[in-house]
Parts: structure tokens; C-alpha cells; sequence
């Protein structure tokens, strides 16, 4: 038995530092690309293909004549178009309850929104931003366009 002690201890170890290392959510997939889509997360700006995972916290950027499609976790489908900017500030969802909160900003550009499950059980929960006003969320689909009149 005391054999089995320093095994546990060091299983204990390694179970609990990923759950740290790993402080921001998952929120949502890539789904679709047309042309230059990078995301910048920590700092450091990276390409994307379809099927990399967008946490939250990350700002998701297009070139010109490019575009994204996201999913988040609880269906939301986002849509960036040409020169946009889009970040995640905060994301999370409960897939039982439904339960959580979106946060997100367009410093640039156009998106496209169709919400998903959370906006149907918390809509008070649910936020985009750009530079001029905040949007609360209480109807299905709606597109945010932001021009670029000295806002960077």
C-alpha cells in the first residue's frame, strides 16, 4: 500500500495543473474560411483552419475580401466579414441548463448573429459592443456593421 501513495500523489499532480493551465473556455469552432483569418490570443496572432477551436478571450481577425464562420457551443452562428474584428470578451454555457453569458465586441467591420440557446433562456445575459454603442439581445438574427470612422 504505501507503494500506491507516491503513485496517487503524483496523479493528483497531474490532473489538477492542465485544469490551470487551461483558464480560458472553449466557446465555439470554425467552421467556414474565405481568405485571411487569423486569431489573436495571449498576444500572439495565428492562423486558422477549419475546425480550430476559439476560446474565450480570443479576438478573431479577417483580412480584406475574407471571412469567418463560428459556432459557439451553444449554437450561436457568428459570421465576420471583410476587415473585421471581432472579440470574445467573455463566454460560457451550461449545455444542462442552458445557463451562461456572452460578451462580445466589433471593434471593425460586419457580423452576422444568429443566436442560439442562450440568448432563448438568458437573454439579459447576452452583449455585443462596438466603439459607439452595446446591443442587448432579444430577437433571433440581426447583423452589426461598424465603419471605420477613427476608431482604432
Amino acid at each position: 500500500m504505501s507503494k500506491l501513495l507516491p503513485l496517487l500523489g503524483v496523479s493528483l499532480v497531474l490532473t489538477w495543473i492542465p485544469g490551470q493551465a487551461n483558464a480560458a473556455a472553449e466557446a465555439g469552432t470554425i467552421k467556414v474560411i474565405r481568405g485571411s483569418v487569423s486569431i489573436e490570443r495571449a498576444g500572439k496572432r495565428t492562423p486558422v483552419t477549419v475546425g480550430d477551436r476559439v476560446m474565450s478571450a480570443d479576438r478573431v481577425i479577417t483580412g480584406a475580401e475574407s471571412a469567418v464562420g463560428i459556432t459557439l457551443r451553444d449554437n450561436t452562428r457568428l459570421t465576420a466579414g471583410p476587415d473585421s474584428v471581432l472579440s470574445l470578451e467573455k463566454y460560457s454555457f451550461d449545455s444542462t441548463t442552458h445557463a451562461g453569458e456572452l460578451d462580445a465586441s466589433v471593434r471593425k467591420g460586419t457580423l452576422s448573429v444568429v443566436s442560439g440557446k442562450l440568448t432563448a433562456a438568458s437573454p439579459e445575459k447576452v452583449s455585443f459592443r462596438t466603439p459607439t454603442a452595446t446591443l442587448g439581445v432579444r430577437g433571433t438574427d440581426f447583423v452589426i456593421e461598424v465603419t471605420d470612422r477613427g476608431t482604432d
